[in-house]
């Protein structure tokens, strides 16, 4: 999720899902300790709780990294052995990682010294020609030894060779059943689900089979799918948000962050999904795109593009009273 779970995103889904664990996207290590810390880690206590996901292969960068991330308010660390884009391979971190366990469990073992945080890891099943039933338990056992605990598991091979990140995400097969093997054999360590989750009564299911469930890419195109997710998961009837609501209170967020010098469209961009497959969504992502890209542009280009949204409400009439609200 690079370039997407960033700061604005974090802080439009923890008012669609209060007590969900959001995560930031992989910061490398040379970002946090070569930048500008605070413009990588630094977050607002209205996230919280935030995990820390961090990119690197080195296990000193590692635990520096890692020994900030508690100063910060993080309420977990996690090292990316996921990731297989072609970027993150050449820093020989991410799903490339994988294919040195030993390595890995040195990194956790460091990161582990330095923090009082959690340590987990987030990994795939296998990487290229590699059979999943060995490789992942014997991927997982090394990094168990080593104290992790917690692995957040995407239920696909990464292919490293031929398939691009995109590809990687759609083209190998889901295969939960061999991370239930994994947690069968494993009942000691906490496996949590990923991948290929677009629906609340999945996320229950397997959620039933795993000790949690993480939900990517449907959570950002969908975000009023949040809601879902989140009151399937607990247990309890979901009541959708009031979109106005939603939409005023990140058109008053995006005027704050204005005022600091943080272009409109680093924070409005993450709503470009809030009305996808309902009436007027169209032309509500058409009007912000276009709007939010002005140099000028405030908080109110939310507003004026919201005003497509009227079959969103349940209550239509109070849904075109608040559109007459608006300046």
């Amino acid at each position: 999720m690079m370039d997407w779970t960033d700061r604005h995103c974090r802080r439009f889904h923890r008012l669609l899902a209060p007590s969900a664990l959001l995560y930031t996207e992989m910061v490398t290590t040379g970002a946090v300790l070569h930048g500008r810390a605070d413009r990588f880690l630094a977050f607002a206590p209205e996230e919280s709780p935030v995990a820390l996901q961090l990119g690197g292969a080195e296990p000193d960068d590692l635990a520096r990294a890692a020994a900030l991330a508690a100063g910060y308010g993080y309420a977990e660390v996690n090292l990316n052995c996921g990731c297989p884009s072609p970027r993150v391979q050449k820093g020989c971190f991410g799903a490339a990682l994988m294919a040195e366990p030993d390595r890995v469990a040195a990194c956790v073992a460091a990161m582990r010294a330095a923090t009082p945080l959690p340590v987990t890891v987030k990994c795939r099943i296998a990487i290229d020609d590699e059979d999943p039933e060995a490789f992942l338990d014997r991927f997982v056992d090394a990094v168990a030894e080593a104290g992790c605990g917690t692995f957040v598991v995407h239920a696909r091979k990464a292919w490293l060779r031929g398939l691009s990140p995109k590809e990687n995400r759609t083209v190998p097969p889901l295969d939960y059943d061999r991370v239930a093997r994994l947690k069968a054999r494993r009942p000691d360590l906490e496996i949590i689900l990923n991948g290929g989750i677009v629906a609340p009564e999945a996320a229950a299911r397997e959620a039933a089979r795993f000790d949690g469930v993480m939900v990517g890419r449907e959570a950002y195109q969908n975000p009023l799918s949040l809601p879902r997710f989140a009151a399937t998961l607990e247990g309890r009837s979901a009541i959708e948000p009031d979109p106005f609501d939603l939409i005023e209170r990140m058109a008053g967020y995006a005027e704050v962050e204005g005022r600091k010098g943080v272009p409109v469209k680093a924070v409005l961009r993450h709503l470009l999904g809030l009305a996808n497959g309902r009436p007027g969504a169209r032309a509500f992502r058409r009007d912000l795109a276009a709007a939010m890209a002005a140099p000028d542009a405030g908080g109110d280009v939310l507003r004026r593009a919201a005003r497509h949204l009227d079959p969103l409400a349940s209550d239509p009439r109070s849904c075109r009273e608040a559109k007459a609200a608006l300046p």
